[in-house]
């Protein structure tokens, strides 16, 4: 093993002690590491040796390749990282990210489904099957309890409280929170419960929802069951298991529920991540205005019109 390849397993093993980060996140940091020595590697530059310039010359070759913004702000993050870990270990005196700025990423609104299509998608899952009653359960906690596809495909029969209607969920970093679900996805949940995960499960298996090997549902297969849904109640957009999240909060935000209290649902660290769901409120309210203007100024022009004709026919 190379010096660059142990002191990279070197920071992983920091990042799993003193970030506790996920396998997933810890899978995209080495990712984006070894391609950043292979891009330095191909030019002769030792990663231990690298330069300002050498770093500058990775983000243009990223921006040739047309990189999406949001992948080469993480990778430049990712970077600066290690080599500030490994200044802090004295094994660099500088970093060569120093002064190196990433590219502001983009900030887009989430897309959300209005009430009604959400009505209709998880209406849509009304088979009476072992896999149509955990489908319909999925479907209802997803939206239910705002919930990430990591966390509910996580999740165990045993983190669930129905006399307080809530579960217990692991989000990024392995944090552990409280969400809440109401009386239509505990109905959906008992129901699943007692008359279809006993004939799904293996024996023993912890997961909550499962399979038809009996085995934990793979974050796959929940996209594939959102999907399939949405275009069984007709649904022409792609809907995936976060719109159903970003539909939680904004309805959330809609309803008149706190910035904070949606804060802590989601799990967010920082409110400014939750922030931009009131500008998706406050587009749809703008939305809803100028919608508003419009009819008005419809009816308007049709009264001068029908007041124009009476005085032409009279």
């Amino acid at each position: 093993m190379s010096t660059i390849e142990e002191l990279l397993e070197a920071y992983i093993r920091y990042l799993v002690a003193e970030k506790n980060l996920s396998a997933y996140t810890l899978r995209n940091y080495r990712s984006d590491l070894l391609h950043f020595f292979r891009h330095l590697e191909d030019r002769g530059i030792d990663p231990l040796h690298a330069d300002r310039q050498a770093a500058r010359q990775y983000l243009m070759t990223l921006r040739e390749r047309d990189v999406a913004t949001a992948s080469v702000t993480r990778k430049v993050s990712t970077i600066r990282s290690f080599y500030k870990f490994l200044v802090r270990e004295d094994k660099l005196e500088s970093s060569p990210l120093t002064g190196i700025v990433a590219p502001k990423r983009e900030r887009r609104l989430p897309v959300i489904l209005q009430k009604q299509d959400l009505t209709a998608l998880i209406q849509a899952a009304n088979e009476d099957t072992p896999q149509g009653l955990r489908n319909r359960a999925i479907l209802e906690l997803t939206y239910a309890a705002g919930i990430r596809l990591s966390e509910i495909v996580g999740l165990d029969a045993s983190h669930l409280d129905f006399d307080e209607r809530t579960a217990l969920v692991r989000g990024k970093g392995n944090k552990e929170r409280i969400v809440l679900f109401g009386e239509p996805a505990e109905n959906a949940i008992r129901r699943y419960l007692a008359d279809a995960r006993p004939q799904l499960a293996l024996p023993g298996e912890e997961a909550l929802f499962v399979n038809r090997d009996g085995g934990r549902l793979s974050g796959r297969s929940m996209q594939q069951i959102v999907r399939k849904h949405a275009l069984k109640a007709g649904l022409d957009k792609r809907v995936y298991p976060h719109l159903l999240r970003h539909s939680f909060a904004t309805h959330l935000l809609d309803g008149g529920a706190e910035l904070r209290v949606v804060q802590e649902l989601l799990g967010h660290a920082s409110a400014s991540t939750t922030q931009i769901y009131t500008h998706v409120t406050e587009e749809r309210q703008r939305e809803t205005m100028d919608q508003a203007h419009i009819n008005l100024a419809r009816m308007n022009i049709k009264k001068l019109e029908e007041s124009a004709r009476r005085r032409q026919s009279g």
